[in-house]
């Protein structure tokens, strides 16, 4: 699993996410997504430096974009989260023995609060659409996209971003993203990698301790025996 942040510090955007075990569903019906936007509301109001930018919740994993303004907001909020979350599912299943909701810790990566970020979001917000689950983004009535055009009072809505809001978002959203754009984000998903361009991810991911996340995977090189066998002597 891709490790996080060293020490997530504040003041940068971080993409967020976890799966259930096993790929297991964690929201079975309605009331198990509107529980966890409960948590997720009540959580915001407990460590408020974190602000929510956007969020998509799937049948058996979920996405956040998060803007911590200080160091250890994130590990705090998450924290705080996933245990609240994991104690509500056990007892509304009345689950008493234990083992792991989640596959194990959340992965996150800073992301780069420019176009960067806007990329991010429209990946984010368009999940349910590109997994065929509804039949456009913002009609995904679990996702941030649903709630900042159709919030009701008291509903949460996200927070300002850092960067403009470009006009007609819910057409960008529902947009195709690029190839291209789909696996930048898969790579920086799968390893953790920080999100930007070149000279942005290098300094970042300098800062971080992520430097491991920038080499490319593969096998190792295969040492060369350079030591000649000795002459086979016919008996």
């Amino acid at each position: 699993m891709p490790r996080t942040a060293r020490h997530a510090p504040g003041n940068r955007v971080y993409h967020v996410l976890n799966r259930g075990n096993g790929k297991l569903r964690l929201f079975h019906k309605p009331a198990d997504y509107a529980a966890f936007m409960t948590l997720l509301s009540r959580v915001r109001k407990a460590v408020p430096g974190v602000r929510v930018l956007a969020w998509c919740l799937m049948p058996n994993h979920w996405h956040l974009v998060l803007y911590p303004r200080k160091e250890g907001e994130l590990a705090n909020f998450m924290l705080r989260l996933t245990t609240a979350h994991v104690r509500r599912t056990y007892a509304h299943r009345h689950i008493t023995s234990g083992g792991h909701l989640y596959q194990g810790r959340y992965k996150s990566f800073p992301v780069q609060d420019d176009h960067h970020l806007l990329t991010l979001i429209r990946y984010v917000e368009s999940n349910a659409l590109r997994s065929n689950l509804s039949p456009t983004a913002h009609s995904w009535p679990f996702s941030s996209l649903h709630a900042t055009l159709h919030a009701k009072q008291n509903d949460p809505t996200p927070d300002p971003w850092p960067v403009p809001r470009p006009p007609n978002w819910t057409a960008t959203v529902n947009a195709i993203l690029t190839r291209s754009e789909l696996e930048h984000l898969h790579t920086c998903l799968k390893r953790g990698r920080p999100y930007g361009s070149d000279s942005w991810t290098h300094r970042t991911a300098a800062a971080l301790g992520l430097d491991h996340t920038l080499r490319d995977r593969g096998r190792p090189p295969k040492k060369t025996n350079h030591t000649k066998s000795p002459p086979v002597i016919a008996k």
